[in-house]
């Protein structure tokens, strides 16, 4: 009688499903935010917006993968954090003076949202300012430290040789070239944003994605606060969430008052005492896994904002302070969520390029070296196509079998 074998699922990038709905997810991801910023209006309650772009995320990821039995949904719940706040920002019904907060014109909020397609999650922030599509002095000098930032980072990262081109002895030199370290991403990064008289956020984070995770093994820290370190750098196969997030003053954070509402469940386990606990967490793991959630995505906010005290109490849920900037100056954040690979890197889920020309300031980036790396590609130009060689070749062969006593000038390749 034959033995039942298991074959193990490839889950990695080197497996083309795995990219596929990656990349679906980070679809879902652009088009929700892109809607999302429109609704970022003067006036326009945080909650309400939030709970829209949540609904919206659960349309668009019910159109993909119909009758799949693989999980789907939030890679994390929309989020709409005010000027000076740092970290994603999400209110809560039953908090009725959060509840009622609204945003104010020409203020800079972030918009921060994700999907996921079977544990393949991706997520996207972006800046926008609040009824204004033009920003001028230091605003300006605000959004343009990060989107310049956040290009010389996706450059940053690419392997060394990679996308080298001349002799094969100039790509060899390339790639014998040490990768940029932690130490120097982080010292071109503050360039970047001394030249628009701004500064990194502390602590600023990258991680390392993976399946249903996050938050992996190695992560970027530009900014590190005390005691804080990163751990390892990017690499071919991986995808990444990359974060840059810029203040106007000097980068320094403190915990802010509101409410923490924003969780995540991590991979202790704890044996839970409370009925409302166990219940609370039942749900969290069924409707969100290991993905982050607000408390108001959960069925009862109000029994979820007391069942989930001892569930972050034992560690089984990670809860998200609230940070702002330490001096209340207005922050910029962008997230974008990439994947390495032999062409490059790949964006799965981006915020829209921004259009630097609408942004008037007097400063601008001096430094030959940042500016050399910034005139460099992310990835391979799409349109070289080796297979169509390969389809050349093909007839060629034919023809100099077919004329073999003629001459075969006709069939030079």
């Amino acid at each position: 009688m034959a033995e039942a074998t298991t074959t193990e699922v490839d889950y990695s990038l080197a497996n083309p499903d795995t990219l596929t709905k990656y990349k679906t997810a980070g679809q879902i991801s652009q088009k929700v935010l892109e809607t999302v910023s429109g609704w970022c209006t003067e006036g326009a309650k945080i909650i309400d917006i939030c709970q829209r772009g949540d609904k919206l995320i659960e349309e668009e990821v019910s159109k993909v993968y119909k009758g799949k039995k693989i999980g789907k949904g939030f890679g994390h719940p929309t989020t709409i954090s005010p000027s000076s706040y740092v970290t994603p920002y999400t209110p809560l019904v039953s908090d009725n003076e959060e509840a009622e907060r609204t945003l104010k014109a020409g203020e800079a909020v972030k918009i921060q949202l994700g999907a996921q397609i079977d544990g393949f999650g991706t997520i996207v922030c972006d800046t926008v300012v609040v009824g204004s599509q033009e920003g001028q002095d230091r605003q300006a000098d605000l959004l343009l430290a990060t989107h310049y930032a956040n290009e010389l980072l996706l450059r940053l990262i690419v392997p060394p040789g990679l996308l080298a081109s001349g002799t094969d002895e100039e790509k060899a030199k390339a790639q014998n070239q040490k990768p940029y370290s932690q130490t120097k991403i982080n010292q071109l990064l503050e360039k970047v944003c001394k030249s628009y008289d701004c500064n990194i956020v502390e602590n600023t984070t990258c991680w390392l994605f993976e399946r249903n995770d996050i938050e992996s093994k190695k992560k970027l820290i530009f900014a590190p606060g005390e005691g804080s370190r990163g751990e390892g750098l990017p690499e071919i196969g991986e995808v990444w969430g990359l974060e840059i997030g810029v203040s106007l003053g000097t980068g320094k954070v403190k915990n802010l008052s509101d409410r923490a509402t924003l969780h995540r469940r991590t991979a202790t386990t704890y044996g839970l005492k409370r009925p409302s606990s166990r219940a609370t967490l039942s749900e969290i793991v069924k409707k969100f896994g290991t993905f982050p959630f607000s408390l108001r995505q959960l069925e009862d906010e109000r029994a979820a904002k007391v069942g989930v005290v001892e569930c972050v109490r034992g560690g089984v849920v990670r809860q998200y302070e609230v940070i702002g900037d330490k001096d209340g100056e207005p922050v910029s954040r962008l997230f974008t969520t990439v994947a390495i690979t032999k062409s490059g890197v790949t964006k799965l889920a981006a915020p829209p390029a921004l259009d630097v020309a609408k942004y008037k300031t007097d400063k601008k980036i001096t430094d030959e070296e940042i500016l050399k790396i910034l005139e460099q590609p992310i990835a391979k130009p799409a349109s070289s196509k080796p297979k169509n060689k390969k389809k050349k070749k093909k007839p060629a062969k034919k023809t100099a079998a077919a004329t073999a006593e003629s001459d075969d000038s006709s069939d030079e390749e």
